[in-house]
C-alpha cells in the first residue's frame, strides 16, 4: 500500500465516521423533537385554558424596501391576540427608497397601536442589528418581539411566545416555529420547506427536549426589554445577529426555549441567485460569531452547552468537511483512478447514510404532516444537488471572507408579492 492510498484511505474512513456522527446525532435530535412535540401539546392546552395577565409588549419590525409585504404584515400584526392596551407595533422605515413609509403611515392613522419609526437620513440602510438599536430606544415595553417585515404570525403565536417567557424566571428568551408561505412555488421553495422545518425538529426542538437549548432565529421570538439592554442591544457587525445575541444570554445565565405552536409565516428566496447570497451572508455571520465567541465558550459551567453551541457554529464546516472528502473520494474510486485499500463494506455504508438521512427528515417533517410520498421524493433529489450546492456556497464564503476580506454588509433579500399561507 502506498503511502498515498493510506493518506486516502485514511480521509475516507474519517470523513464515513463524521458522516454517521452527524446523522446519529441528528438522528438523536429528531426523536427528542418528537417527545417535544408531545409534550407541546399539553403546554398549549395550558395556556389556551389560564388566565394570563400579560406585561406590556412591544413588536419591532425593521423594513427597507418593503412594500410589496410591510401591508400585509402589519394587517396580520393588528390581528394578534394580545391585549390592545399592552400592545404597541413599532415598524422601523430603514431608510426606504419605495413606498414602505407612506404604507405604514396608512396602518398608523388607522390604530394607534401602529407606530412608524422613520431611521434618521443618512443613516438608513446599514442592517438588521442597527434598526432594531434605533427602534427599541422607542419601545418602553416590558418585553421585546421581533418580527421579520414578510412575516406574517398567526393570531396566538405572541400570546403563546409571551406566556412562556412570564412562566420561567431562568429564561431569556422564547422563540417560536417559522413556516414558508411560499413553499410550492417551485422546486428551491420546496426544497427550503423541507430544510427549515427538519431543522426546527432537529436543531430547536430536539435540543431544547434534549439540553434545554435553541438558538434565536431572526423573526418570531420574545425577550425581556431590561435584559436586551443590559445587553447593549444588538451587534451591529454581526450579519446573523440571531446568533450572536443568543450566545450573549447564555452568557449572561439564561436560557431560550423553543415552542412550535407559536408560528408564524414567510417567503422564502423563489430564485436560485438570492438563495446563494441569502445563504453566503449566513456563512460570513456565522464566521463572524465564530471568531468572536471561540475563546469564551470552552470556558462555559456547563460543558454540555458549550459543546452544543460550538457544534451548531461549526456544522456549516462539518458538513462541508465530510460531504466533499466523501464525494472526492467516491468518484475517484468510481473511475478507479485511485483506490481505496482498506478493506470495508462501503457500500453498505453508503446506502444505510443514504437510507438514514432520508428517514430521519421525513420524521422531522411528518411532525408538520409533510411526510408525504411527493416530499420524500424531494429529499432523495436534496441529498444529490441541494445538499451539495452547499460546498460552493461555504467555498465562496470563505474566499470572500478570508481570501479578499471584503467587509461584511448587510444584503437585503429579495421580496415578492404577498401569498396565502400553506398548510
Amino acid at each position: 500500500m502506498s503511502i498515498l492510498e493510506i493518506d486516502l484511505s485514511f480521509l475516507f474512513v474519517v470523513a464515513v465516521i463524521l458522516i454517521w456522527f452527524m446523522i446519529g446525532y441528528q438522528l438523536l435530535l429528531t426523536l427528542f423533537g418528537y417527545v417535544n412535540l408531545i409534550k407541546s401539546y399539553k403546554e398549549k392546552t395550558g395556556i389556551d385554558n389560564s388566565e394570563i395577565d400579560f406585561p406590556s409588549c412591544a413588536i419591532l419590525i425593521p423594513a427597507h424596501n418593503e412594500e410589496r409585504v410591510i401591508g400585509a404584515t402589519i394587517a396580520s400584526m393588528l390581528e394578534l391576540e394580545y391585549p390592545k392596551d399592552k400592545l404597541k407595533i413599532i415598524v422601523i422605515n430603514d431608510g426606504s427608497g419605495d413606498r414602505t413609509k407612506e404604507i405604514i403611515l396608512e396602518y398608523a392613522r388607522q390604530d394607534v397601536r401602529v407606530q412608524l419609526y422613520d431611521v434618521p437620513k443618512g443613516e438608513g440602510g446599514k442592517g438588521k442589528s442597527r434598526a432594531l438599536n434605533l427602534g427599541i430606544k422607542q419601545a418602553h415595553a416590558e418585553v421585546i418581539a421581533v418580527y421579520d417585515a414578510d412575516n406574517t404570525p398567526d393570531k396566538h403565536a405572541l400570546k403563546y411566545l409571551v406566556a412562556n417567557l412570564i412562566a420561567d424566571p431562568e429564561l431569556g428568551a422564547v422563540l417560536g416555529k417559522f413556516r414558508t408561505v411560499n413553499k410550492n412555488v417551485n422546486l428551491l421553495t420546496k426544497f427550503i420547506n423541507i430544510e427549515t422545518l427538519s431543522f426546527q425538529s432537529m436543531l430547536q426542538a430536539g435540543r431544547w427536549q434534549m439540553q434545554s437549548v435553541a438558538t434565536l432565529p431572526g423573526t418570531n421570538f420574545v425577550m425581556w426589554s431590561w435584559l436586551i439592554n443590559q445587553l447593549n442591544g444588538w451587534d451591529e457587525e454581526a450579519l446573523t445577529e440571531d446568533s450572536e445575541l443568543s450566545i450573549r444570554i447564555y452568557e449572561e445565565g439564561y436560557k431560550i426555549k423553543f415552542i412550535p405552536y407559536s408560528i408564524t409565516y414567510e417567503q422564502e428566496p423563489q430564485e436560485w441567485k438570492v438563495w446563494i447570497k441569502q445563504r453566503m451572508r449566513w456563512v460570513r455571520g456565522n464566521n463572524y460569531v465564530i471568531s468572536k465567541f471561540f475563546k469564551q465558550i470552552p470556558k462555559f459551567k456547563s460543558k454540555g452547552l458549550a459543546f452544543d453551541i460550538l457544534y451548531t457554529l461549526s456544522l456549516y464546516y462539518t458538513f462541508f468537511f465530510a460531504i466533499i472528502v466523501s464525494d472526492l473520494l467516491f468518484v475517484l474510486s468510481v473511475t478507479n483512478l485511485v483506490s481505496i485499500s482498506l478493506p470495508g463494506p462501503y457500500t453498505f455504508v453508503w446506502i444505510m447514510a443514504f437510507v438514514l438521512f432520508i428517514a430521519e427528515i421525513t420524521l422531522a417533517i411528518s411532525y408538520d404532516k409533510e411526510d408525504s410520498a411527493k416530499n420524500i421524493g424531494i429529499i432523495m433529489l436534496m441529498y444529490f444537488t441541494y445538499c451539495q450546492l452547499w460546498i460552493y456556497v461555504v467555498l465562496k464564503a470563505a474566499y470572500i471572507e478570508y481570501i479578499k476580506k471584503e467587509k461584511r454588509v448587510w444584503d437585503k433579500t429579495v421580496r415578492f408579492d404577498p401569498m396565502v399561507k400553506s398548510s
